[in-house]
């Protein structure tokens, strides 16, 4: 399975976005306390829609709490401090797969990515922007993952409207 693990994730549009996104994907999410809102607050509310009963999601209580609980399997952490670049990233299908990202603010602690180098990969860009968004980066990884170990269980084909919508 594809897991995606924010790291005390502090935006709720972020948030609702990636929740989005992982309904969409099939990915559990991981959500790595404390938040930076509630499961009340209106803005997550409305940026994940009615998707929030169909979201495969797990909170902890901390780092090591996720720690605990997820002893095996590939785990990819996305800084822009990591040395190197995404395109050098590559899946594996055989073992279940953690896409971890930070915190809007401050990313994930330089103390857990100094123990993973090896796995932390950087999203190339400008050498002067900062950042990119918390949820475009989720969508970018998950994707690419996807792309890699295939896109088993989703639908290639428009299913709501029906696959032939254009040609009416």
């Amino acid at each position: 399975m594809i897991n995606v693990v924010l790291y005390e994730p502090e935006i709720p549009q972020n948030t609702g976005n990636i929740m989005r996104t992982c309904m969409a994907f099939n990915m559990r999410l991981h959500l790595i306390k404390p938040l930076g809102f509630s499961f009340d607050d209106k803005y997550l509310k409305r940026s994940h829609m009615d998707y929030i009963n169909e979201v495969d999601y797990v909170i902890y209580e901390n780092y090591e709490d996720f720690k605990n609980k997820n002893k095996s399997g590939q785990f990819i952490f996305f800084s822009r401090y990591g040395m190197k670049s995404f395109n050098e990233c590559v899946f594996k299908k055989d073992e279940d797969i953690y896409l971890l990202f930070g915190k809007e603010s401050t990313g994930i602690p330089k103390e857990i990515l100094k123990d993973h180098l090896d796995n932390t990969y950087r999203f190339p860009m400008k050498a002067n922007a900062r950042s990119l968004n918390l949820s475009n980066c989720v969508a970018i990884g998950a994707y690419e993952c996807l792309n890699q170990v295939g896109f088993d269980g989703l639908s290639d084909r428009e299913v709501i409207k029906g696959e032939d919508w254009l040609l009416k």
